[in-house]
C-alpha cells in the first residue's frame, strides 16, 4: 500500500515524531497529518477524520503512564478505551476504507508473563494494572469491530521501548538523567532506583517506529484485525542496564533503593516473541541496545 494521507494521533508525544520520520522516509509522497482533536470528544474526532480523509490512521494518543492511570482510572478508560473507540467509529462512518494501526502494549499480557517464556500473540491478555486494563479493553474492542463491522485494523503490541526524548518517568531515562547530572556535577554520585531484579525486553523507539511503516507497506496482505508483537526476544535485568550506564559514565556511583519507585505489582520477567512480525512484516530490531543506551544518555548531557 502506498498511502496519500497518513494521520497520526498523539503525534507530539514521545513515539510520534519517530513514527512521522519513519513514514516520511518510507512514503516520500504522502501527506502526514498531526491529529489534533480531543479523542474523548466523538464529534471532534469525526470532524477530524472527515476533514483529513486519511488512507491510514496511526493511533498513538493515550495515557501511557502506569502511575497516572492508577491515580485516575476514569480518565485512563475515557482516553485509552473510549477515545480509541471514538476514532474507530469515526473511521467506519466517514472513511471506511482507511487502515487503523493501533499502538497497543505488551503490558496487556500481564499475568501471562508468569509462564516464564517469551509470549507470542496467542497469549491471553491478563492485565495487572489500570493502564494495561484500559489498553487491553481497547485492543479487544477494536478486534471485535474488525470482525463484525469490517474495520480495517492492525494491532501492534510493543514491548518496552526507549530512546532520546523519553520522559525520566520511565526507567532507562530516569537512570540516564541521574547519571548525566552526576557527570555534570549537578548531583551527588548516588542514584535512587526501584526494583533492579526485574527482567524486561527492551526495544529502541526508532525500531518501533519502523514497524508502523512496515505495516502500511504490507497491509494489503494482512488479515483483518491482525496482531503483531514488537519485541527483541532478549530480556535484560534492570540492574544490569543501570550498571551499563554507570560504566559509560566512567565514575564511581552508589545505587540506593527508593521504595517510592517500587510498583505495587510487578512481573519478574517479561519477554516477547516477534516471529510473526519478522515473517509477515519483514520487521526486526536493527539498533544495538548499547547504541540505544548511549543515545539516551547523550540526550541528557549538555550539547
Amino acid at each position: 500500500m502506498t498511502p496519500a494521507r497518513i494521520l497520526i494521533t498523539g503525534a507530539t508525544g514521545f513515539v510520534g515524531p519517530y513514527v512521522r520520520a519513519a513514514c516520511a522516509q518510507a512514503f516520500a509522497g504522502a501527506e502526514i497529518i498531526n491529529g489534533s482533536a480531543d479523542i474523548t470528544e466523538r464529534a471532534a474526532v469525526l470532524a477530524m477524520i472527515a476533514d483529513a480523509r486519511p488512507d491510514v490512521v496511526i493511533h498513538l494518543a493515550g495515557i501511557a503512564s502506569v502511575p497516572v492511570a492508577r491515580s485516575n482510572p476514569d480518565q485512563a478508560f475515557a482516553v485509552n478505551l473510549n477515545g480509541t473507540l471514538n476514532l474507530a467509529y469515526a473511521l467506519l462512518e466517514s472513511q471506511p476504507n482507511a487502515l487503523l494501526i493501533n499502538a497497543g502494549s505488551s503490558d496487556c499480557y500481564g499475568d501471562s508473563f508468569r509462564a516464564g517464556v517469551p509470549l507470542d500473540e496467542h497469549a491471553a491478555l491478563a492485565p495487572l494494572n489500570t493502564y494495561a486494563a484500559s489498553k487491553a479493553a481497547a485492543d479487544l474492542a477494536l478486534g471485535a469491530l474488525a470482525a463484525e463491522a469490517g474495520l480495517r485494523l492492525v494491532r501492534l503490541r510493543s514491548f518496552n521501548h526507549t530512546g532520546p526524548g523519553q520522559s525520566p518517568a520511565y526507567v532507562i531515562p530516569a537512570f540516564a538523567a541521574q547519571v548525566a547530572d552526576i557527570m555534570a556535577g549537578k548531583q551527588e554520585p548516588v542514584i535512587s532506583a526501584g526494583s533492579l531484579v526485574a527482567e524486561r525486553d527492551f526495544l529502541d523507539v526508532r525500531d518501533v517506529a519502523t514497524a508502523f511503516a512496515c505495516v502500511i507497506a504490507q497491509s494489503e496482505a494482512l488479515a483483518p484485525g491482525a496482531v503483531f508483537n514488537l519485541a527483541s526476544g532478549t530480556t535484560r535485568r534492570v540492574g544490569d542496564i543501570l550498571d551499563m550506564l554507570i560504566a559509560a559514565s566512567g565514575m564511581r556511583i552508589e545505587v540506593r533503593t527508593d521504595p517510592a519507585r517500587l510498583r505495587p505489582v510487578d512481573i519478574p520477567r517479561a519477554s516477547g516473541d516477534a516471529a510473526k512480525a519478522r515473517r509477515l512484516l519483514g520487521w526486526a530490531p536493527a539498533i544495538p541496545f548499547e547504541t540505544t543506551l548511549s543515545d539516551v544518555l547523550a540526550s541528557f548531557q549538555p550539547v
